[in-house]
């Protein structure tokens, strides 16, 4: 049987194209009645318009706008990051392997996307940066609270760290609480211990609230769970730590280059050395005997 021809009111289409709605109402279309409330259900939830209204640059530079979000951004996946280290070392604690795996894999695509955070900046000249620099004033990443506890959870414990947020109470409070908590990677050998490796009961009762130095008995318990037959959940553990600990040095390497070319060797604000600082946390390795036993397997 021969099809009707299309005519001008009923144009042909493609065999599997639904074609888009044109008017509210349709079976398709947004609900945009959610409109005459004071506010929609989205920004209820996200809070979109207080994060869009948090900026306040204090020069004349459009430069600066990028500067402040950007930094306001990596607030926030220091945040998230925070949450997923927190959990999988609350995980550690309880024998639960699965969800502490889950936590760790989120936190490296968070790191990522941490780490991407550095593009609009990477490439400021010394011109470009110091027009809007004078705006910081004595500020200066260092002194970000959040950042501090993501160190602390990597066991680079100071207490001289909380000095300059004596007057801020409330993260006061809750880095101090940090600083004398077990570091996710605490939890990771007390987890070892528990399943009968061999870990030092000096490291085990080490006093967590001081910095973790690196201990050649944890060293070879690494070196004998990564040459042991097979794959082993332990080094699928080991794994996911070295993800986290290969994005955290490239965190500092990102942030080492971008204030590198922006400022040279000068003096960093809130009285850092700038870059002679930065180069030193560089060199430093997150969960260090990770990385070291590999040369005895």
């Amino acid at each position: 049987m021969s099809q009707p021809s299309p005519t001008a009111s009923t144009p042909p289409r493609a065999a599997g194209v639904v074609p888009a709605p044109a008017e509210t109402g349709t079976p398709f279309a947004p609900d945009l009645s959610i409109g005459s409330r004071h506010t929609t259900p989205y920004e209820d939830y996200v809070q979109a318009g207080v994060l869009t209204h948090l900026q306040h640059p204090l020069s004349d530079d459009p430069g600066e706008m990028v500067f402040l979000v950007t930094t306001q951004v990596m607030e926030l996946w220091f945040t998230v990051i925070v949450h997923e280290w927190q959990t999988a070392a609350e995980a550690l604690r309880r024998d639960d392997l699965p969800v502490a795996m889950d936590a760790l894999k989120r936190s490296a695509h968070e790191l990522t996307a941490l780490n991407a955070s550095w593009q609009p900046l990477a490439r400021l000249t010394p011109t470009q940066f110091n027009a809007y620099r004078s705006a910081l004033g004595e500020g200066s990443g260092f002194q970000s609270a959040m950042y501090r506890r993501m160190e602390f959870l990597l066991g680079e414990k100071s207490a001289a760290m909380l000095v300059p947020h004596r007057g801020a109470p409330r993260e006061h409070a809750e880095l101090a609480k940090a600083l004398d908590e077990p570091s996710l990677w605490d939890e990771v050998l007390r987890l070892l211990a528990r399943r009968g490796h061999p870990v030092p009961d000096a490291v085990l009762r080490r006093d967590p609230a001081l910095r973790y130095e690196p201990d050649r008995a944890v060293e070879a318990v690494w070196a004998g769970i990564y040459a042991g037959s097979g794959e082993s959940e332990l080094v699928r553990l080991g794994e996911a730590l070295t993800d986290v600990g290969e994005l955290v040095w490239r965190w500092r390497n990102d942030h080492l280059v971008a204030t590198r070319r922006a400022m040279g060797a000068k003096m960093g604000t809130g009285g850092s050395a700038g870059v002679a600082w930065l180069e030193k946390r560089a060199r430093k390795s997150v969960f260090p005997e990770l990385w070291t036993a590999r040369s005895y397997v």
